[in-house]
């Protein structure tokens, strides 16, 4: 993940920047770059990007929640979980959504807006909060609390339980994304991103970063081949898992067997020639199993063939998206401090 600013100045910036691409006066710069004519059908050549909500420190985990006709996101400086209306009415779900030990001033990478610590902007904070959320088939929520270094599930009545936390005897070191397959299987991304000093911390538990899977309580690992893996997502039909690493950048997608483990790793598609910035990280699938994923210069809308399609332009790096609102034909974009909404033609996997 790349570094930010929540400062007051950059609020700004983002908040004007999103104001021109809702204009779009002639020469203005478009909220939609259309590389292919098949874009059409998904999203409108007029589609506007419109700010929601800004303010926050790092917003992550983004999902709808269809019984309370809500978003959950994660805000990872803030440790917290928030609940939000399509209005952006927000309050906090959820206090200590990712590190819950009292000796919190140990945990989570330093992060910083970039600016040298001389410069009166310059800012920064530890990443402690939880990462990815997803929910299970009977609605609980299920995180990835990254600098907690679990997965955790919230009962009903408001429980915490830890789903896992181990494999084979040696700790996570930062769960970041979780996806759920209908029948329950849950699959998520480990790497060192929990931990304050990364791969070279003297807490840190696994020596390798992969791909696991929770079946029937047990802990697999399921894929190795992809460095400082990230995002997540699984096709319409289930039969394909779509996985990314962040540092590579680039999407892989497997061949999901009957038991739920994963076969046949293919490069879908390919973004580290692009060098604007931003990074493979969050990811979802529509009903016609077009992937938009977080990338360069905002999120990318793929084909199921794996044909860049176009770009929804961000003023700020992405990292997640999520199809919201009762028809599930808005796209729901986290990016950094903000969180951001463009309407789409075909709608998101319920």
């Amino acid at each position: 993940m790349k570094r930010l600013s929540i400062s007051a100045a950059v609020l700004v910036a983002a908040t004007l920047a999103v104001s021109s691409a809702q204009g779009q006066a002639p020469g203005d710069k478009p909220a939609v770059v259309r590389l292919d004519p098949a874009l059409d059908a998904l999203v409108s050549p007029g589609a506007k990007l419109e700010l929601v909500k800004s303010g926050f420190g790092f917003t992550e985990g983004i999902i709808w929640v269809e019984q309370g006709k809500h978003l959950f996101f994660s805000d990872i400086a803030a440790n917290v979980i928030y609940k939000m209306t399509p209005k952006g009415e927000t309050s906090v779900h959820l206090y200590r959504s990712g590190y819950t030990k009292p000796d919190i001033w140990r945990a989570g990478a330093e992060f910083s807006n970039g600016k040298e610590p001389g410069d009166p902007l310059f800012e920064k904070f530890y990443m402690i909060g939880s990462n990815g959320l997803a929910l299970d088939r009977q609605g609980r929520l299920i995180i990835a609390t990254y600098s907690g270094r679990s997965i955790d599930r919230i009962e009903k009545n408001g429980k915490r339980t830890v789903l896992a936390d181990r494999f084979e005897g040696k700790q996570f070191n930062g769960p970041n994304d979780v996806i759920v397959k209908k029948n329950g299987t849950i699959y998520f991304t480990e790497t060192f991103g929990g931990l304050r000093l990364g791969e070279k911390d003297p807490g840190k538990g696994l020596e390798i970063q992969g791909i696991f899977m929770i079946k029937d309580g047990k802990v697999s690992l399921i894929i190795k081949d992809i460095p400082s893996p990230n995002g997540l997502a699984l096709s319409p039909d289930e039969k394909f898992l779509y996985a990314n690493g962040s540092r590579a950048k680039y999407v892989r997608r497997y061949r999901v067997l009957p038991d739920d483990t994963v076969t046949d790793s293919q490069m879908f598609i390919d973004i580290s020639g692009d060098k604007t910035p931003g990074i493979t990280d969050g990811m979802k699938v529509d009903a016609k199993g077009n992937v938009y994923q977080s990338a360069a210069g905002g999120v990318w809308i793929i084909s199921p063939e794996g044909r860049h399609l176009g770009t929804i332009l961000t003023p700020e790096l992405v990292g997640n998206v999520e199809f919201g609102d009762p028809d599930h034909k808005t796209l729901y974009i986290a990016a950094r401090t903000s969180i951001y909404r463009i309407r789409v033609n075909t709608a998101g996997i319920p």
